[in-house]
Order: C-alpha cells, then sequence, then structure tokens
C-alpha cells in the first residue's frame, strides 16, 4: 500500500473520460445486479413489509428465472468492464463479490447492515485508484472510509422508513438498534465523512477549490442531520434522496480542486 506516486499525479487535472465512462457503466451494472440479488433473496420478506411488497418479485411481475437472467446479463456487463482493467484491479473487483452476496443475509443476524452496505456500495473508491495505480494507497483508503460512513447516515435515514414493518417480521437495522439516538449517531457519521474527505484530498494534495465544495458538502449533510423526521416514512425518503446532491457537490469539488492545484 503506497501514500502517494511522486513521479505522476492523474489525481490531477481532468477525470480520463474514458475511464470514467467505464466505471459509469460498471456501477449501473453492479449497483443494478445487486438490487436484483438482494430483491431474489429477500422476496418473502418483501411480501410482508407494506413499503416493499409491490416490488415486481414479490408482486408477481418478474419470475424467479426472470430475475435471475436479468441478473445473469448485469453480472456480465459488469464482468466486461472489469476485464478492461489491469490485473491487480481485477482480483481486487473480484474480490467484491463476497461483500455483495452476503449483504441480503445482513439484516438477519446484525442489527448494522447499514455497515455492510457501505462496505459494499463504495468498493468503488479502492477499485478506481486501483485502476491507475495497480496498487491500493491510503487516500483511497481514506475515501473508502468516507464512503462508509457516508452510506451509514444516509442509510439509517432510510431505514427509519420501514422500522415499525421490520420489527414485525424480525428484519434488524441501524434505525431499529439506535432508536432515539438517531439524530446524534447521524451528526457523528457525516463529521466522520467530511473528515475522512478532507483527509483523502489532503494526502493527494488537492487544490484549494476543493475545501470550499467540501464546507458546501458538510452543510448539505448538516441540513440533513439536523432537519430529518425520522417517524415521518415519506420525509425520511425525501432526506434520503438528498444525497445525491451530497455526490454531485463532491465531485464537482474534486474535480474543480485538481484542476485548481
Amino acid at each position: 500500500m503506497t501514500a502517494d506516486h511522486p513521479d505522476t499525479r492523474p489525481w490531477l487535472g481532468l477525470p480520463d473520460l474514458i475511464l470514467l465512462a467505464f466505471f459509469a457503466i460498471g456501477a449501473v451494472a453492479m449497483r443494478g445486479a445487486g438490487c436484483v440479488y438482494n430483491d431474489i433473496v429477500d422476496r418473502d420478506l418483501d411480501a410482508r413489509v407494506e413499503r416493499t411488497r409491490q416490488r415486481p418479485l414479490p408482486a408477481g411481475l418478474v419470475s424467479l428465472a426472470g430475475a435471475w437472467a436479468f441478473l445473469i446479463g448485469l453480472a456480465l456487463i459488469g464482468l466486461a468492464v472489469l476485464l478492461t482493467f489491469n490485473r491487480f484491479s481485477i482480483v481486487l473487483g473480484l474480490g467484491s463479490i463476497a461483500l455483495v452476496a452476503a449483504y441480503p443475509f445482513m439484516k438477519r443476524v446484525t442489527w448494522w447492515p447499514q455497515a455492510w452496505l457501505g462496505l459494499t456500495f463504495n468498493y468503488g473508491a479502492l477499485l478506481g485508484w486501483a485502476s491507475v495505480w495497480a496498487d491500493l494507497g491510503w487516500p483511497a483508503v481514506a475515501l473508502y472510509a468516507a464512503g462508509l460512513f457516508w452510506t451509514l447516515g444516509y442509510d439509517t435515514i432510510y431505514a427509519h422508513q420501514d422500522k415499525e414493518d421490520d420489527a414485525l417480521v424480525g428484519i434488524r437495522s441501524s434505525a431499529r438498534r439506535l432508536a432515539g439516538h438517531s439524530r446524534r449517531f447521524l451528526w457523528a457519521s457525516y463529521a466522520a465523512t467530511v473528515a475522512l474527505l478532507g483527509l483523502a484530498a489532503g494526502l493527494v494534495g488537492t487544490g484549494w477549490a476543493f475545501w470550499i465544495g467540501l464546507v458546501a458538502a458538510a452543510c448539505h449533510l448538516g441540513w440533513q442531520a439536523a432537519r430529518v423526521r425520522f417517524d415521518d416514512p415519506a420525509h425520511c425518503l425525501a432526506m434520503f434522496r438528498t444525497n445525491h446532491r451530497t455526490g454531485a457537490i463532491i465531485f464537482l469539488a474534486l474535480v474543480v480542486g485538481s484542476l485548481a492545484a
């Protein structure tokens, strides 16, 4: 594991648009495959939860065989993208299969399935670095950890939608475990997210403009933590969805910060 590569630093300047396109395709395909797999495993539980009983499998809109065929097609697209990367990235990427495969079962064995989701969803932070350097670096690890805490926060908000039904059917979640402590946990998770994003940026020497964007992202996350109404499912969903703005702010901050370095 390396901290940096002082001879050439490809994180400065505009991102490689071809590599970015491959990652976008791979992310969409593998996120879709993960969601389909989760729905296959959870189809019986989903049928017992008000918000999820109208999903295609429990509602009978899609057959189990059809869901598996769609899953395999998406996985093959993801594999095709992965095979365009270097050998280290391919091995690292294949290692994520264990995380994806285990995720749907976490809600049955731990109160913290959101943590496992964070480990799974943010794997691209490691893979992105590896696709350039064919190794791992501390900036990538810091970015991965930031994504983990971000996911812990926003998915706890999401889990509050279903906490009553989850209690009836035996689904575990951070929302149920934290209960009245959820807001404090959200502040702590988002504070860790911002701190680790700053650490990742500092390790690669990003420019001053990034820090303006990080402050904007921190303000947006703070707004979520202060305003979310945990006992209002519709409001939880609306606040959860605002995290696409957080991601957009951070991405733009990284690009502009790299250009300004």
